[in-house]
């Protein structure tokens, strides 16, 4: 039964994520730190949460996952753990912005801006796919896409102080 053990292993690694997503947010705080655009935050919160029940909820737990896309799934995961790498104690779920701290500039950052919301978008796909989720992937990538449009350009104000750093 693959379809809960990979679902178990993403929930736990999102788990994961927050915890240390927490951690850096409430020490970047008490460094001087801010957070720009909380308002829109729930609504990825509920984008990834509703995603992982719409696929625990609606595959067969005896579909055989399509091997090649859950082999690109687990290649987006470690390219998600180089993103959180890169950015060390900057990385959050959140836009916490700390004032006159350079902009991390190495790791994928050095190739594109934003590698973790071009890596999400991905695994939103890639994920439903492998189990043959077509609506899914399709639903929750189209509604990705409009969050992220709007929260990059939240990012980008919230950075245009520091990219002169």
């Amino acid at each position: 039964m693959w379809v809960p053990l990979i679902l178990g292993l993403v929930a736990v690694q999102r788990m994961g994520e927050l915890v240390l997503a927490r951690r850096n947010t409430a020490r970047l705080i008490a460094a001087g730190a801010v957070e720009i655009g909380a308002g829109h935050y729930p609504l990825f919160v509920l984008l990834h949460a509703s995603w992982l029940a719409a696929l625990a909820v609606l595959t067969p737990w005896t579909t055989v996952p399509n091997p090649w896309l859950i082999a690109g799934f687990v290649a987006l995961q470690l390219a998600r753990i180089w993103v959180i790498a890169s950015l060390g104690r900057f990385w959050t779920t959140r836009i916490i912005t700390l004032p006159g701290a350079p902009l991390v500039r190495r790791g994928p950052y050095r190739f594109v801006r934003h590698p973790n919301y071009w890596i999400a978008s991905l695994e939103l796909a890639v994920l439903p796919l492998a189990f043959g989720q077509l609506w899914i992937a399709l639903v929750w990538s189209v509604a990705n896409a409009l969050l992220i449009h709007h929260r990059v350009r939240v990012e980008e104000g919230a950075l245009s102080e520091r990219n002169r750093c």
